[in-house]
């Protein structure tokens, strides 16, 4: 029965399933972390399970009789368990074109394996009862790593299935108080992990929000109702607009920065400033406030000294990108603006950024410190950073460059060790500085090993209250460990503020 025909199948079928899992459900669509996905999750588990069982058999075993029934019925369930699936991802979200093509191509090929099986497995039916050994050399033992493989997926998605029950979002109206006179405002990179929020913030509030997006398709999930625009020349210059929030940007998180890679972060954060700010110099009602973002790359590589707004800058590429994006908005201060200029460090939050990425190795045990780890991480919660430029948008007395991160930065030994507490898991490994460097060049030597220890001293001088200032409870409330530290604060009364940076 175990033929090189059937031994081809079986392994394109543990090839197209690892990449699924790996490319699809991991990296892509990070089903692990998403509470609408609670019972996909679990018919994932149960399918690797089977999957995880089927395998060690094949590898090892020679069932007959009732065994070899029995086994025909778990492949049969196998069958009904993934048109369910089918199913439940339709009904629960969009699946990417390459996904859909992947499930048909498993689906022949378990279809093909089933064809040549059940006819064998039928034959062992007809023999007395029993569990043969046998074995097929090198092939056994691929089979057992494909089955040990798919049983710790399996059971990882039954642990996260009963996790995210525990995950919550707070209502987008929460962050935000309702608008006693609704203002038109407008967000550039209204689609991605930070901008989403604050859109569902400000439309929960009742203001009048247009989205710029280079991608309407990215959009379509965005809550209603709002404006989608993919140039700002299609917003009439006569419309009234009362103020911008500019958060367009290529991710510089996401891959090594080569050339190509290194002039799109620049393209998207200064070229996009830039036509931003043409583009409101044309127009005959311009907005009161610019709320531009920066990032803490701003103060360059600064070792262990703490820094406010009024410190200087230390040359480097991410130093360079922040100056010229900061320089391309300060123009709009010409033209009678208020301009913030807001330096934000790593934003947490399960649904992107930097620490999304972390979550999987973390997960399963493979997370640590980077280099030596003492390194300095300035963070703030996507919820206050949300937040904070609300009140930025809010506070007349408020501009210049506001460090949007929250006052208690931490060394990244510290913060891996933090998140596996959160998550119930060892944080032992470390990846040497040097093997960094070696893979990641400038990526690593500015990202993962270098960091500012960089403190928000404008924003809570100006009344802001952050609901998150320490890690321990962010992380948790982030993975669903525990209740979050902190409740609500009262609206925060503002202060008058140093005009700097």
């Amino acid at each position: 029965m175990f033929t090189p025909l059937l031994a081809t199948l079986i392994t394109l079928q543990i090839a197209f399933g690892t990449f699924d899992m790996v490319f699809h459900h991991e990296a892509t669509e990070r089903l692990a972390w998403r509470p609408s996905q609670r019972r996909e999750l679990l018919l994932h588990a149960l399918r690797n399970l089977i999957y995880g069982g089927f395998f060690l058999c094949l590898a090892w075993l020679q069932p007959q009789g009732f065994f070899a029934l029995a086994l025909i019925a778990v492949l049969l369930i196998e069958v009904a368990i993934t048109l369910w699936d089918f199913v439940e991802e339709d009904r629960t979200r969009k699946l990417p074109e390459t996904e859909r093509v992947l499930h048909t191509l498993l689906a022949l090929n378990y279809g093909a394996i089933l064809v040549l099986l059940l006819p064998g497995l039928a034959d062992w039916a007809s023999r007395p009862a029993g569990l043969l050994l046998t074995g097929h050399g090198l092939w056994s033992w691929f089979l057992s790593l494909a089955s040990l493989g798919v049983t710790l997926f399996g059971l990882r998605d039954l642990f996260a299935a009963r996790r995210v029950a525990r995950l919550r979002e707070t209502d987008p109206l929460d962050l935000v108080n309702p608008a006693e006179t609704p203002r038109h405002i407008l967000v550039t990179g209204g689609t991605g992990f930070i901008g989403r929020r604050l859109v569902a913030a400000l439309v929960a509030a009742g203001h009048d929000v247009t989205v710029l997006t280079r991608d309407p398709k990215k959009a379509a999930d965005l809550p209603t109702p709002l404006r989608i625009v993919t140039r700002l020349e299609q917003i009439n210059s006569d419309t009234p607009l009362d103020a911008v929030v500019n958060l367009a940007g290529e991710p510089i998180a996401n891959g090594l920065w080569t050339k190509a890679k290194k002039r799109k972060i620049v393209a998207s954060r200064v070229g996009t400033t830039r036509r931003l700010v043409d583009w409101l110099a044309d127009r005959k009602e311009r907005p009161g406030v610019l709320v531009n973002a920066s990032a803490v790359g701003w103060y360059g590589l600064r070792g262990d000294e703490t820094l406010t707004e009024n410190d200087t800058a230390r040359v480097c590429f991410t130093q360079e990108v922040c100056v010229r994006w900061e320089q391309e908005a300060r123009k709009a201060e010409r033209l009678g603006l208020r301009v913030v200029r807001l330096r934000i460090g790593l934003v947490l939050g399960r649904e992107g950024g930097l620490l999304a990425s972390m979550l999987t190795p973390f997960e399963f045990g493979l997370g640590g410190r980077l280099g030596h780890g003492q390194q300095w991480m300035s963070w703030i919660m996507r919820d206050d950073l949300v937040r904070l430029i609300v009140h930025a948008l809010d506070s007349e007395d408020v501009e210049g460059a506001v460090n949007a991160t929250a006052p208690h930065p931490v060394r990244n030994a510290d913060f891996t060790r933090a998140l596996g507490r959160a998550l119930g898991r060892p944080a032992l490994a470390a990846l040497p500085a040097w093997l960094l460097r070696l893979g990641a060049g400038d990526f690593a030597r500015e990202l993962l090993l270098g960091g500012q220890r960089v403190v928000p001293a404008k924003a809570e001088a100006s009344g802001f209250v952050f609901r998150y200032p320490t890690l321990q409870p962010a992380l948790n409330d982030v993975v669903g460990a525990a209740a979050p530290a902190a409740a609500k604060p009262a609206c925060p009364v503002r202060k008058v503020i140093q005009q700097g940076g």
